[in-house]
């Protein structure tokens, strides 16, 4: 097929009928490619010396989910998933340069990193992008890109000790309390902000119990066509035979910023939490707040690193297993970019946020300098409706639809764009305030919706001041 009209039918809106999007939703789980099995047990403490985290098996098919390892190495397996193409299977630095082009940025030590094109799906630039590594709370994005939807953000939820059973010691908590009330959306920014795994646990418990959420989440990796993604622990805590990759963390990041509420929390810099019901001695019960604040570094800035220009999110985490991990998305001359980076080798403060920041430096040079190496496949769902002989193209946008071809979930269906939607709340100083401005979900007379092939971060992520 010759490239431009290869590229005119990638990008393309696609608009499958309701039936259509039905048999997507509803399709057994059987015929999804087989659930891995997670290796033998290796106890995961949080004292432990770092590792070079899980390995997958060699050969591992681009379809089907490989059986993750526990076995540390220093060195990316032989064989990897092919998933989006030939050369993001293949160890070590993957790059096409044409004229003009810059070179890759020097003291890259990360173990697996990825630099893609939001809107187009075009990957750039990757390293070991498929190697199966633990990672840590990124993993936080995939739970909320798979439990989001289910409550609307203003439901009240109280605090029951069953809630809070199962945190690992030295998780990162927001200060969730039992018998306190907290929001829906209390607990999404406690989730985003402080990465809480309190705040994680409380969700599940919603959401039906842990190992229902992890089911959940594991079936909608396969959707997302997140291959080497396998959840043990909803919150990224270590565990055994836990892994994603960086090409898999980018697929989530991007799907996830399909969601109003999804771009909303992850690009919120601070915010006041609920703090614990008092009384005081006149027997009169008052509750405060207390501020907490963004960990992602790019976002809010630190003493050696200043916020990214364009910066939008999306999610940091950090373990003894897995070292620091990142996935960011930021906006600059209208080119919106995702990168994911895994486990930096330099054992260095914000060392995970600087290697960020040159690879989005080198990939905004970049952009119309080189040839992809590959692409961020769309999910199942708009990779099927594609294939299907009555759908045609159309124009609009599939904002806010979720990946698998779901309608947004509660508080995350936009009834018109979403303008100057401000995430620095009630912060003093300097303030970096997102607009994101979105789509609008189509829905036509009930009988079909629209999906956007090119599976884009809505219109733009704007900085603003």
């Amino acid at each position: 097929m010759p490239a431009p009209l290869k590229q005119t039918v990638r990008r393309s809106l696609l608009v499958t009928s309701a039936t259509l999007a039905s048999l997507v939703l509803t399709a057994p789980v059987a015929l999804a490619a087989p659930a891995p099995s997670p290796s033998a047990p290796v106890s995961p403490s949080p004292s432990a010396a770092p590792s070079a985290g899980a390995s997958p098996s060699a050969g591992a098919s681009p379809s089907v989910k490989a059986s993750p390892s526990s076995s540390p190495t220093a060195t990316p397996p032989a064989g990897m998933s092919t998933v989006g193409g030939a050369r993001l299977g293949q160890a070590g630095a993957q790059v096409d340069l044409a004229g003009g082009a810059p070179v890759l940025p020097k003291n890259i030590t990360a173990r697996s990193w990825i630099v893609a094109d939001a809107e187009s799906g075009e990957v750039l630039a990757a390293q070991n992008s498929h190697w199966r590594l633990p990672p840590a709370s990124t993993l936080k994005m995939l739970f909320a890109d798979t439990v989001l939807p289910r409550f609307p953000r203003t439901q009240q939820h109280k605090i029951e000790p069953k809630d809070l059973e199962g945190l690992g010691a030295g998780s990162s908590l927001v200060g969730i309390k039992e018998g306190e009330t907290y929001s829906v959306h209390d607990l999404w920014m406690g989730v985003f902000l402080m990465s809480g795994n309190d705040a994680v646990r409380a969700l599940s418990s919603m959401n039906g119990g842990i190992p229902k959420t992890v089911t959940e989440m594991n079936e909608h990796a396969e959707e997302l066509q997140a291959l080497d993604t396998y959840v043990v622990s909803p919150d990224g805590y270590d565990a055994p035979g836990q892994v994603s990759s960086a090409y898999d963390l980018t697929l989530i990041a991007r799907s996830g910023l399909q969601k109003k509420d999804f771009r909303e929390y992850c690009s919120t810099v601070r915010t006041k939490f609920p703090g614990e019901t008092k009384k005081d001695k006149k027997g009169k019960t008052s509750r405060g707040t207390f501020e907490i604040q963004n960990t992602n570094r790019l976002l809010r800035g630190d003493y050696d690193i200043s916020q990214y220009q364009g910066i939008a999110g999306v999610k940091n985490g950090n373990t003894t297993n897995a070292g620091a991990t990142f996935t960011g998305v930021a906006e600059r001359n209208g080119r919106v970019l995702l990168v994911t980076v895994m486990n930096p080798a330099k054992d260095a403060h914000n060392e995970v946020y600087k290697e960020t920041a040159a690879l989005f430096d080198w990939g905004f040079q970049a952009v119309g300098k080189v040839r992809p190496i590959g692409e961020l496949v769309p999910p199942k769902g708009a990779a099927q409706s594609s294939a299907q002989p009555g759908a045609t193209a159309s124009a609009g946008s599939g904002e806010d639809a979720s990946a698998g071809g779901q309608a947004g979930g509660a508080g995350n269906v936009s009834e018109k764009p979403v303008a100057g939607a401000v995430t620095e709340k009630g912060a003093g100083g300097v303030g970096v305030a997102m607009a994101i401005t979105g789509g609008v979900l189509v829905l036509l007379a009930g009988a079909a919706y629209l999906v956007n092939r090119r599976w884009p971060l809505p219109d733009l992520v704007r900085r603003r001041r």
